[in-house]
Formats: structure tokens, C-alpha cells, sequence
């Protein structure tokens, strides 16, 4: 096992090889003030970085009290939307969002022609991160399960515990899954049943049905994003509780 090299900073960025791909992030965001609008930001930059043609964003506001909404409709204008919900399940956000992806190209799109990339709030993608996406498409791979890097401040146990416990392997893959990274075809999502409405661990589930369908599936350490350090999530049970359950076990109170 070894620790995620930072060389994907550096990856070159290159355009898909297929004009026909129509490309939909969806985003949840449950007062998510303070970030949402560098997370479109830089979804932009690497949708424009990609040279796409067809992309759309959709922001699911999710039981918002703060400006999370009025600051997603500011980011996206021209190239999304942003729906309200009060679902307080990422899940049921996620499929909200897919759903209007969908209905934005029409019914009468190839569903495997439409690539659904998917992202948090919290989480900023690098300018390769749907052009890594792509290249992967572009052989046939129907699902991409990314990784997450933690951003750069926050508990420096935080940062003891992701260098300890978030391992790969040596041949480029892994075996984690997470919302903030994850990517498939929109024929593949609609056989294996969509998201999931569940306020916890609706990746996975969604991952082990696409695996148990017999899709194409990759698990590469070159698809990366950078999350969110805090010790205090939106969803019980999520990312933060994990790093925060782990501290606890490398640094038990006395």
C-alpha cells in the first residue's frame, strides 16, 4: 500500500477525444455559504478547461438557512440551476439533481452519451478533474470512483490521520468511494437503480449495485478532489465523523 502522491496537480489537460459527450454535475449543498461559490468556480474552469460543449450544473440546496442559495444561483448563471429541497438526505439531493439533469437534454439524448459527474460543497476539483473523467469514458468505462485529498489548514490530527489511514495500492487503484469524487454514465445510473435516498453512505450503495450489474468501473488515485478538513459535518455519520472517529482512536483522551 502507499500514500497519494500530489503529482496530479500537474497533469496536462486534454480534451475529450468524443464531441458527443453531454456532461451533468450535480452538487448538494446544505448551508454551504462559504464555499459554494468557489466550488462551481472551479467545476467551470474544468468543464472550459475540458473544452466542452454540453455541460450543465445543478446545485441541490438542501435544507438551506444561510446564502447558500442566493450565492449557488450567482455561480451557475448561464450553465446551471439551483433546486430547493428539504430532504436533509444527500442521497435523495443527489437524485433530485440527476433528475434534472436529465430532463435539461431531453428525452431524446443517448443516455450513454450523458456523463454525471458528481461533487460536494465543501470540495474544490482541480482543473483535470472531468478531463481524467473523459479519457476513462472514452474507453469504455461506465463508472469512476475518484479520491479525496483534505484541503490544506484545519486539525493537524486531521492531517495525521488521512496520511495514516487513507492508503492505495501500488498499482493506481483503491478501494474508497465517495460522493465528492464519483462519475458514471447516465445508462449505467439509470440500470442500477440512481441514488439511493439515504442520508449516509449512498455512494457505496450506489457503487456495490453498479459493481453487482456488471458495469465497467475504475477506481483510479489520478481522479482527485480536495475536501473539506473540518471535524464537524453536514451528514452524521459522513467524512468528518470518520476523521474525527479515527482521531479519537490515535489520540484517545486521557
Amino acid at each position: 500500500m502507499s500514500r497519494i502522491s500530489l503529482g496530479y496537480l500537474a497533469a496536462r489537460v486534454k480534451a475529450s477525444e468524443y464531441a458527443f459527450w453531454s456532461i451533468g454535475i450535480v452538487v448538494p449543498a446544505q448551508n454551504e455559504e462559504a464555499h459554494i461559490a468557489q466550488c462551481v468556480e472551479n467545476i467551470r474552469r474544468s468543464c472550459e478547461g475540458a473544452r466542452l460543449r454540453d455541460y450543465w450544473i445543478v446545485i441541490v440546496a438542501d435544507s438551506c438557512t444561510d446564502d447558500t442559495l442566493p450565492r449557488a444561483r450567482r455561480a451557475v448563471a448561464g450553465v446551471g440551476q439551483v433546486l430547493e429541497c428539504h430532504a436533509r438526505s444527500p442521497g435523495s439531493a443527489r437524485r433530485l439533481g440527476v433528475e434534472a439533469v436529465l430532463a435539461h437534454f431531453g428525452g431524446d439524448k443517448d443516455l450513454s452519451q450523458i456523463w454525471l459527474a458528481n461533487t460536494d460543497a465543501d470540495t474544490l476539483v482541480p482543473l483535470d478533474w472531468i478531463t481524467e473523467q473523459l479519457r476513462l469514458a472514452d474507453t469504455g468505462i461506465a463508472g469512476v470512483a475518484g479520491i479525496v485529498q483534505l484541503e490544506d489548514g484545519g486539525s493537524p490530527e486531521a492531517h495525521e490521520v488521512y496520511r495514516t489511514t487513507y492508503l492505495t495500492r501500488p498499482d493506481g487503484t483503491h478501494g474508497h468511494v465517495h460522493g465528492a469524487n464519483l462519475a458514471l454514465r447516465a445508462d449505467a445510473y439509470v440500470d442500477a437503480g440512481g441514488w439511493a435516498d439515504r442520508a449516509l453512505a449512498e455512494d457505496h450503495c450506489l457503487w456495490d449495485r453498479l459493481k453487482r450489474r456488471g458495469w465497467r468501473l475504475s477506481s483510479p488515485v489520478s481522479s482527485v478532489v480536495v475536501t473539506s478538513a473540518r471535524l464537524i459535518g453536514r451528514a452524521a455519520g459522513g467524512f468528518a465523523d470518520t476523521l474525527k472517529a479515527n482521531i479519537d482512536v490515535l489520540h484517545p483522551q486521557s
